[in-house]
Parts: C-alpha cells; sequence; structure tokens
C-alpha cells in the first residue's frame, strides 16, 4: 500500500516537473491527498459550464467553485473561489464570473476549468501544513486556520515526520488549545482525526524531499473529523547541497583529541608581547598545559624557552590539535602541512574569512580540511579552555576553576562574558568553547562531546544559528536524558517567512520554527544572556524534583505575591495545601500569619519559625519543591537565616531526602554574602529579586519533564 502510493505520487509530481511548474493544481493535490489518506471533501473538475452544473447537482446541496490554473497560486486573491453556490442558475453565473475575475487578473493564465467540491459544514477552522526550513528542513505545522491566520499566527511547528503522539503534542502547542476542546457550550472537535491529518502531511513531507511547501487550509474540525477545504503543494526549484555528515564514533575520536589533547602546535607562536601568536603560548604554558607544547615560526629558533619548528611538519611525533594565530591569508598554506603531518584538529583564531565577505577563502580552507581529514574549530574565535585538561588555548584572559558547566559561543564576545561571569560566581566550568563562523565543528559535534564527557553536568550554548538543525536535534536528544541543555539562540526575526508561496510558509519565522523545535529536543530556551548563565550556573546545584507541588514560604507577603506570580510564569504548579498540612503549617507561624500557599510566617518572626517551616517543607512527602521569600530584619540577619537554610537542607540530605530549594532574599548589602553561602551549599539563592530564583527552578523542571525523570513530556 505505502509503495503504491509513493508510485502514484511519484509519477505526478515527474509530470509537474516535466511541464516546468512548481505548483500543483487542486486537482494535483487532491490525487496526493487521496494517496496518503489526507480527507477532503468531494470534488470535481468541470471543463465547462454544463459540468459545473452537473457535478453541483450531483452533490445534492451548497458547493464551493474555486478556479483552476497553473498559474494562479492564490485563488481567493484573483476572485477566484465562491462559496455556497447552490441551483443551476446561480452555479452558471458563479461559473462565468470566476472566469472572468482569473482573466482580469491575469489575462495570459493558463484555466483548466473550475473546482466544483461539496460545502462542508460549519466547524473550527484550522491550518495542517509543512514547509522546508533551511536549518531544520522539512518541518509540520498546525495552528488557527481560515482567512485570519497570517493574522493571529497561532501557530506551532514539529520536525517531520512526526509520531502520532507528537501531532497530538501540538494540538495543545497553540494559544488557542482550549477552543478546540470546546467552549461557551460548543462541541470538542476530533482532536485524534487533526492529529492524524498533521501526520499524513508530515510523512507526505518526508517521503518526497522535493515538496517545499503543503498547505491545507482550512481544515474544518468538528466532533465528527476534520476535512481539508483546499490543499496547495509547491514544489522546490532545487536541493540544498548535503552537508557532510559524520558518525558518532568519528565525531568523538576527533572532540577527544581536541579536548584532551596529547600534543599542541602554535602556528604563528612569538616572542613579541601583544601578538596573538605570544598570548596562546603564554596562556598554555602559564595554565599548566601537562602535554607538548610545539611552537611554529620559520623565523624564530626558540619561543618562551621551546624549540621552534620552521614549519608544523618539522614537529617531531603526532600533534592532536594545531592553533593557527596567523593572518587569513596565509591559514590555506599552513592548512595543507596541517593535513600532510595529519593533525586531527586546526582550531582558526584568525578572523578575516566568511564575516568579513572573504567566502570564497572560507570555502578553500574547507576544502583542504576536507581533503586531509582535518577538523575545523573556527575560524574568527578567541579559541577554547578545557580546564580539566589544563589547557588554555586562547588569546584572552585564562581561566581554571574546575567545574560541571560546558559553554559555548558563536561570538567572541559573549566568550568573554562567559568568562567573567564565570569568575564572578565561581561557576566551575569544564569547557569554554568558541565556534565563530563554525566552517565546520559546530553545536551538535560539541553537544555529542559533552554529552559523554564525566566532567561536564550542564552545557549551554549562545548560539546565531544552526547549521544543520536535525544534527542538532538528534545529538540533543540523545544528551537531554543524561543532562540539561541551554540554548540562547539570538536574532529573532522573520525574514525567512518572507518569500514563502503559501499560508504556512508565510507563518514559518525563524524564531517561532527554532523555539517549537529546540522544545522538541527537550532543549532549555534562555530568554537572555544572564538567564543562559544563570541556569547554567544553578542547574547542577538543585536536585532533580520528584513531581508538581511547588510551596512557598516567605517573610513578606508582597514578595510571596511576587513569588506565586513567578511561579506561574515559569510553568510550576502551586501546590493546592491539604487540610492537615495547613494545620501543621499553622502551628508554626503567628495568627496574623497565612497558612496556605504562600505560607506566609510574617517578618518579625525569630529564626526558629523560618527552620521550624522549612523543616515541614522538606519533611512532608508530597511538597515537591520549596520557594522561600526573605526579608531582612534584625530578628533574623541575613546569615543567622542563610546557615540554618543550609544546615537544615544539609541534613535531609544526609538522611536521602533531597528536593529543589530556592531563595529570594531582600534587604541591604548583607543579603548578597547570604547568597552566596546559600548557593555554595546548594540552595539557588538570589538578593533584590523573585524571578531569577524561580527562573532557574522552572528550568530544572523543564529538563526534568524533557529527560523523562518527571512525567508529562517537554
Amino acid at each position: 500500500m505505502a509503495e503504491d502510493r509513493t508510485l502514484r505520487v511519484r509519477a505526478l509530481l515527474d509530470s509537474v516537473r516535466a511541464e516546468g511548474r512548481f505548483a500543483l493544481t487542486a486537482p494535483e493535490g487532491k490525487v496526493i491527498a487521496d494517496a496518503y489518506g489526507i480527507a477532503v471533501p468531494g470534488e470535481e473538475l468541470a471543463t465547462d459550464v454544463d459540468e459545473a452544473v452537473a457535478f453541483a447537482a450531483r452533490f445534492g446541496g451548497p458547493v464551493v467553485m474555486k478556479i483552476v490554473s497553473p498559474d494562479i497560486l492564490h485563488k481567493t486573491d484573483a476572485g477566484g473561489v465562491i462559496v455556497g453556490v447552490e441551483g443551476a442558475a446561480d452555479v452558471r453565473a458563479a461559473f462565468h464570473r470566476i472566469v472572468d475575475n482569473a482573466r482580469t487578473y491575469d489575462a495570459d493564465a493558463r484555466i483548466e476549468g473550475i473546482q466544483v467540491q461539496e460545502l462542508l459544514p460549519q466547524g473550527q477552522e484550522v491550518i495542517v501544513g509543512a514547509v522546508t526550513d533551511p536549518t531544520f528542513g522539512k518541518v509540520v505545522a498546525f495552528g488557527l486556520g481560515g482567512v485570519l491566520v497570517e493574522v493571529l499566527k497561532d501557530v506551532t511547528f514539529r520536525l517531520a515526520p512526526v509520531t502520532p503522539d507528537e501531532a497530538l503534542s501540538m494540538l495543545d502547542s497553540i494559544r488557542a488549545a482550549e477552543i478546540l476542546r470546546g467552549v461557551r457550550g460548543a462541541p470538542a472537535v476530533d482532536r485524534w482525526a487533526i492529529a492524524e491529518q498533521i501526520r499524513r502531511v508530515s510523512q507526505l513531507v518526508a517521503d518526497f524531499p522535493e515538496i517545499a511547501e503543503v498547505d491545507l487550509n482550512p481544515v474544518i474540525a468538528t466532533p465528527e473529523g476534520a476535512v481539508a477545504a483546499d490543499i496547495r503543494v509547491i514544489l522546490a526549484e532545487s536541493q540544498p547541497v548535503a552537508r557532510r555528515r559524520y558518525t558518532r564514533d568519528e565525531i568523538l575520536t576527533t572532540m577527544r583529541r581536541l579536548m584532551e589533547p596529547n600534543s599542541v602546535a602554535v602556528i604563528g607562536a612569538s616572542n613579541e608581547q601583544g601578538k596573538i601568536g605570544n598570548s596562546v603560548m603564554r596562556n598554555l604554558v602559564d595554565g599548566g598545559f601537562a602535554g607538548e607544547i610545539h611552537p611554529v615560526n620559520p623565523k624564530a629558533d626558540d619561543i618562551l624557552g621551546r624549540k621552534a619548528y620552521k614549519s608544523v611538519t618539522d614537529v617531531p611525533g603526532e600533534v592532536d590539535v594545531a592553533v593557527f594565530a596567523i593572518p587569513a591569508k596565509f591559514v590555506a598554506a599552513a592548512l595543507e602541512e596541517v593535513g600532510r603531518k595529519n593533525i586531527p584538529n586546526a582550531v582558526l583564531i584568525p578572523s578575516g574569512f566568511a564575516e568579513t565577505g572573504e567566502v570564497q577563502l572560507q570555502e578553500e580552507i574547507v576544502e583542504i580540511a576536507e581533503r586531509y581529514g582535518v577538523r575545523l574549530l573556527g575560524p574568527n574565535i578567541y579559541g577554547y579552555y578545557s580546564t580539566w585538561h589544563d589547557l588554555c588555548a586562547t588569546f584572552c584572559t585564562p581561566y581554571d576553576v574546575k567545574g560541571g558547566v560546558a559553554l559555548t559561543s558563536q561570538s567572541g564576545g559573549i566568550g568573554m562574558a562567559i568568562l567573567g561571569f564565570a569568575r564572578t560566581t565561581k561557576t566551575g566550568v569544564s569547557a569554554i568553547v568558541g565556534l565563530g563562523n563554525k566552517s565546520d565543528l559546530d553545536e551538535d559535534d560539541l553537544l555529542t562531546w559533552f554529552g559523554e564527557d564525566p566532567h561536564t553536568e550542564c552545557i549551554a550554548m549562545h548560539l546565531e544559528d544552526l547549521k544543520d538543525g536535525r544534527a542538532f536535534v538528534e545529538a540533543a536528544r540523545k544528551t537531554v536524558p543524561l543532562k540539561p541543555v541551554v540554548v540562547l539562540k539570538a536574532g529573532r526575526t522573520a525574514a525567512g517567512a518572507k518569500a514563502a508561496g503559501s499560508h504556512t510558509g508565510a507563518l514559518a519565522g525563524d524564531d517561532a520554527v527554532y523555539g517549537d523545535i529546540l522544545k522538541q529536543a527537550g532543549v532549555i530556551r534562555a530568554p537572555g544572556l544572564n538567564d543562559m548563565l544563570e541556569y547554567a550556573r544553578g542547574l547542577p546545584v538543585l536536585p532533580t524534583p520528584q513531581g508538581d507541588n511547588v510551596v512557598i514560604i516567605t517573610g513578606a507577603g508582597g514578595s510571596g505575591v511576587l513569588l506565586s506570580d513567578a511561579v506561574t510564569d515559569n510553568g510550576l504548579s502551586l501546590m493546592e495545601i491539604p487540610p492537615d498540612l495547613d494545620a501543621s503549617f499553622r502551628e508554626f507561624i503567628p495568627p496574623f500569619g497565612a497558612a496556605g500557599n504562600p505560607v506566609d510566617i510574617t517578618g518579625g518572626e525569630p529564626p526558629s519559625t523560618y527552620e521550624a517551616t522549612i523543616r515541614l517543607g522538606l519533611e512532608d512527602p508530597r511538597i515537591h519543591a520549596l520557594v522561600l521569600g526573605y526579608w531582612h530584619t534584625i530578628v533574623t540577619p541575613p546569615m543567622v537565616f542563610a546557615e540554618l537554610t543550609a544546615r537544615v537542607v544539609a541534613e535531609f540530605k544526609e538522611r536521602g531526602i533531597e528536593k529543589p530549594v530556592v531563595a529570594s532574599l531582600a534587604g541591604d548589602v548583607e543579603v548578597e554574602e547570604a547568597c552566596q553561602y546559600l548557593y555554595e551549599r546548594g540552595v539557588v539563592a538570589y538578593p533584590y529579586t523573585t524571578e531569577k530564583p524561580v527562573a532557574v527552578l522552572g528550568a530544572k523542571y523543564q529538563w526534568a519533564r524533557a529527560a523523562g525523570l518527571l512525567g508529562g513530556g517537554s
């Protein structure tokens, strides 16, 4: 059956291509719909007015009449659609009016006839479609449809093909999801019928890569089913050049030698202070790298006390990494030598390639690298840090605080912001890697490595684009069940929608597609740079929650309200406190306090009240996470609060009870020291903000769901 439908569609697409066309007519679209089981109304193609009358009579009720022309893509714009036509006289009049409108719209348009289609019953109009995204390839879309589709833009995307469950999840991912469940007495639509339309369209475009766009708009959804009133199919004018792909084992082998090298050569090493080659050499030497460091400079015999070589080919033994610190115009020739030396990795610090318009120069080095099997990092980067290997291969400031966070950035400036944040917050890192132009190595290579790296507990990536979105998603899906992946995607534009030939294409702005598909991959998307860094810092600190019940304990009612807002904003659930637990909390708080959730212990309470309520929150197994709101009083000073909280959390941890605890501290400057004290002891705490601690907790929950540790999916 599947083979039969493929042959039918293949023959049709080949014939359309043979005619030099890229848009299918409505009857051709119906052939595809029938082949893939996409539900469409009964319809016939009338080549003259008498046929139109006969077909309309056969349907026995009102019909829709539409122009059929390979030269008119947007039928409504051409006045080529009339709805609700009934009776022979009206059918004749509508036929002539549609043809006249089409002639006025485009005098040279070929008119193959008028499509006579049975009128569907009233229902909820939705859109199901697919586009070819430049980053992610075939992407399926769903949203509210009809004439307002491009105004409301309430649409969601997934990689195609989708599973039945993924298709069903799309119905709950739009803002107007409740409409589909029935509102104000209206019945719910047949959700499975819509999901099946989504799945079938996604399979169609996965089976036929030459299909660029598909539109089912509107799909009329009712309690009895979902039928596409119109189907539009557009073919691609050309196919993208396939990117060279590497196996997982090949990636891991290369990345291991890059991140854990035994020998590094610095091409362009220098004794002259202020030169990049001098800075790289100093960082490698001063950073304590235990492997061999080989300076390469044709004009020097000795650099920083190490023998210099005229060419990298003169370096004895195997070399794992060649770091380039020479001008762009000399890179190609030096890369040839790296290739002949069988060095697997070249780290290209120089700028002056594609980012400045020198695309051909970049293509040249990529060709050389592929010919010799050299993987390229860069060009146009600050280098990289592999702290557990004491490797500081960069011209920027050194950093050697070892930890579990791997950080990457496409931008050098962002890379330095990462470095400064890590130093200020004492965040231990496993690696900091610059990607620059990403001529070869990119995020999916790094994700593959960091996913396996025992030193890395959390991965945070700043990116402006993805070269191969599908490879990234594939790597993320393997990594997320093991450790969180946080992404800051810069550039929230809809430029990709400008040249679209369908409603779906017009809706597929870059950011909309990125947002949905990164979520589908289980990635945590950070709204800003500081958020990305705070998530990366905090996620390894917090234990994984075991359920959804979040309880706020606060000494200030105002903080409690703001913390409640933050809980809701971050997709978390405030626990409904059962009567017995409510009574237990009331035993510790004054009569003018408030139990419920938030638990308001009021501001003048002594340390014992904070301690008793925090203990109760950790003790009760129905509570899964605590949000603490503290405000500065002399009765309970900041460090007293911090010490008691850390002590109680540590005590429960020794008893095998670990729950995520975050805290917001309001007060004078002493709260800053208290927050640092708490953070170092497993409580994610921030001064002067109610939003940040809850956002980090929300990110932890998002990862736990995506990793399948909490249930409910991502």
